[in-house]
């Protein structure tokens, strides 16, 4: 601690006096209350002696205790406000500010009762003549140092009615270190130059160099904006109850990729120009064979309650590998993987996926229903601090009824949408070995609009710094 003024030097000057008479040390506290001194210029000038730390702890009066100590009790001042012929209920709670708390407090101690056959409406009346007001004796006890004269119990109970608080009191223990003494002398923290070339050094002391302090922390790495608004993302599905699905397959088939979601091998979205295609391995052969045959029969023929798609399916086209266009064939993977337990047992999972910054979900049970899908999505969306929502019926291959999600940008003044989702289809469930009633409500959202709506961001291009937490 640096010495400001010579009024903290005086202080210093007299507290190593002080230690210096002491034969075992002497207590910072007392040394400040005894000086007249605030206690952070007595621990401030510790440096030239040897300091152990110490904490005791003792009761204060709070703000309302004092209060209390200096003019009564409430119970005490409601009581000396009924007079002997007695005092409208109604008058004593509009004349006195506390007087709800100190009539509870006065009833439970039975000075007082209430008439209310009296046909001027309730009325107050005393039960004894005179009433001694303990509470305000135990304050005054605290307030003049005896509060060890009362029970732990009597204690917490003022500390209930927040009349009194613990608190901790830290000090040091003082005592003559290995290089004492009563002068203060400054220990130079640098050796320079011109001390080298005077010699002065020799006749300077130093302070010691602590080799143990922690360095400048050094600048490094963060994580990027976005990063941290899908950490958001994820925490806030983690306190839905959901869990993440495994998403480090960037390399799928076909099959699981489209032909499992019930997605046509004529889909547009299968185009080399909207696809990319592996040549090495070009095709994928590990297939569950009885569910690959479903596929196809639901695919050609129809089932299930549907004339499917009446065309020649063909396996070479279910084989192609291709990065992975979206994360709906993790899901696609996963229901069948859960289709394949002996019981059903419903399921919430999500993924985080950062390549292509899509934030996936579904959930499946019995009885789901599109309110399910718009709450879900409406709980997830208000957690982010987004108020203004829009769902819009949509087409996807896979889900049936589909829609979309909107928010209001408030830049753009246009409503931006910020994901699809839907039910999934009977032609995609069914075969995997879903039971039947199970529905699955399943969506895709965007990281980077929602980010901008949050933001105030207006081109999608424009460089963003995260400001709130």
């Amino acid at each position: 601690r640096s010495r400001s003024n010579m009024a903290d030097t005086g202080v210093v000057e007299k507290l190593l006096q002080g230690i210096e008479k002491a034969d075992d040390g002497v207590d910072s506290l007392e040394v400040a209350n005894s000086l007249g001194v605030d206690h952070q210029v007595v621990v401030g000038g510790r440096e030239e002696s040897s300091a152990e730390l110490r904490s005791s702890k003792h009761w204060e009066l709070t703000e309302e205790g004092s209060e209390i100590a200096e003019q009564g009790s409430q119970e005490a001042r409601v009581f000396s406000s009924v007079p002997l012929e007695g005092l409208a209920q109604s008058e004593l709670m509009v004349k006195i500010v506390f007087g709800k708390i100190g009539f509870s407090k006065a009833m439970s101690n039975k000075w007082i009762r209430v008439d209310k056959t009296h046909e001027g409406g309730p009325r107050i009346f005393r039960t004894v003549e005179n009433v001694e007001d303990q509470v305000r004796e135990k304050l005054l006890l605290v307030q003049k140092g005896n509060g060890g004269h009362l029970e732990e119990k009597e204690k917490n109970e003022l500390k209930k009615r927040k009349l009194l608080s613990e608190v901790t009191i830290k000090s040091y223990w003082i005592t003559r270190g290995s290089s004492f003494s009563t002068t203060l002398t400054k220990q130079e923290t640098e050796l320079t130059p011109e001390m080298i070339a005077t010699g002065s050094w020799k006749e300077k002391k130093f302070k010691p160099y602590n080799f143990e302090a922690m360095g400048v922390a050094p600048d490094c790495g963060h994580l990027h904006p976005l990063m941290k608004e899908r950490t958001q993302f994820r925490q806030i599905f983690l306190e839905m109850g959901f869990t993440e699905m495994p998403t480090n397959n960037f390399i799928e088939s076909s099959f699981w990729n489209f032909d499992s979601l019930f997605q046509p091998q004529q889909h547009p979205a299968r185009d080399q120009h909207d696809t990319f295609f592996l040549s090495d391995p070009a095709l994928a052969h590990d297939f569950p064979q009885d569910y690959l045959q479903r596929v196809k029969k639901v695919h050609s023929e129809g089932g299930y309650g549907s004339q499917g798609y009446k065309y020649d399916w063909k396996i070479e086209e279910a084989q192609k590998n291709i990065l992975r266009t979206h994360t709906t064939a993790v899901s696609a993977r996963m229901l069948y993987k859960l289709a394949q337990q002996e019981k059903f047992t419903p399921t919430l999972d999500a993924t985080h996926l950062a390549e292509f910054h899509q934030i996936e979900g579904v959930v499946a049970d019995y009885g789901l229903t599109l309110g399910d899908l718009i709450g879900v999505l409406h709980q997830f969306f208000t957690k982010l601090g987004f108020t203004k929502l829009r769902f819009k019926p949509a087409y996807n291959p896979y889900t049936e009824p589909s829609m979309e999600v909107f928010s209001y940008h408030e830049g753009l003044k246009k409503w931006m949408e910020l994901g699809n989702s839907g039910v999934f289809r009977p032609e995609m469930l069914l075969p995997m070995g879903v039971p039947e009633g199970v529905s699955v409500i399943a969506w895709g959202l965007s990281l980077e609009r929602p980010t901008m709506i949050k933001y105030g961001i207006n081109n999608i291009r424009d460089p963003i710094c995260r400001l709130d937490s």
